[in-house]
């Protein structure tokens, strides 16, 4: 195992490097993240995944610039986000990366259709109707489009969600637990989408779990304990994912939260 876990920059959709990240000061201050480097390869799938309270949700937050970072530099492409401002990080948000949250996020008076295309309205930019069917056929919401989300189900408003996240063809869309609220059906079809977004669109994706058969679709985990990077396998299996985690359960300290 190592602390440090890179790739060439070459291709590179997203990185950390030397990354740390505190939160509370003095004796109560807990280190989330502990001098963390990292590479998120281009048109890769990448789970994050670690014991309760590894870092993982803070990483990715810090990756999507959605947290900010105490030292160290985080990158989306070549730009450094730690010189943003609040327009240039809410910029980027809104054009360079996705979201998909375990919540699905929709606005409850808008369709379907307004709620996948909503991103692009916030940033008075006009739908491709050819990448728009697209991604409609990629999630299999067609005969969905008109429906608000209390007309979904949960399995729905999700694949609404993977939609909305893929429309401005973002650099890197980030998944936090996005099957955490769904029955194992309608997780197999958001987890399928996402491979295959990898696979024919050539999309990156960063997603947090705690689920082996969910890592099980990426092509490679890395894994979290304390706030330090200490492992990674590619082209996993859930039972390997499974396996180093039980091994990764009797190093993290259950009194300290991180994630």
């Amino acid at each position: 195992m190592t602390d440090t876990i890179s790739e060439t920059l070459t291709g590179t959709a997203a990185s950390a490097t030397g990354v740390t990240k505190a939160y509370g000061t003095g004796a109560t201050a807990v280190t989330a993240l502990d001098d963390i480097s990292v590479d998120i390869r281009r048109g890769e799938f990448t789970a994050i995944m670690g014991p309760s309270g590894s870092g993982k949700s803070t990483l990715m937050h810090c990756l999507a610039g959605l947290d900010t970072v105490d030292s160290g530099e985080i990158r989306i492409g070549e730009t450094v986000l730690n010189t943003l401002g609040d327009k240039g990080l809410a910029d980027l948000r809104r054009n360079r990366v996705g979201f998909i949250f375990q919540q699905f996020n929709l606005l409850p008076t808008l369709s379907a259709q307004e709620n996948i295309t909503l991103p692009l309205a916030i940033a008075k930019r006009t739908a491709d109707p050819s990448w728009f069917a697209t991604v409609v056929e990629a999630v299999g919401l067609a005969d969905r489009l008109s429906h608000r989300p209390s007309e979904l189900s949960g399995g729905q408003q999700q694949r609404v969600a993977c939609a909305r996240a893929l429309m401005a063809k973002p650099d890197v869309i980030f998944a936090d637990e996005p099957t955490g609220n769904l029955d194992s059906r309608s997780s197999t079809e958001i987890l399928r989408f996402l491979r295959r977004s990898v696979r024919e669109f050539n999309q990156t994706i960063v997603m947090v779990t705690h689920d082996a058969t969910a890592a099980a679709y990426a092509d490679r985990v890395v894994f979290l304990v304390d706030g330090r990077l200490v492992h990674e396998v590619r082209d996993p299996d859930a039972d390997e994912v499974l396996d180093t985690m039980k091994a990764l359960d009797s190093y993290a300290d259950p009194a300290e939260s991180r994630s």
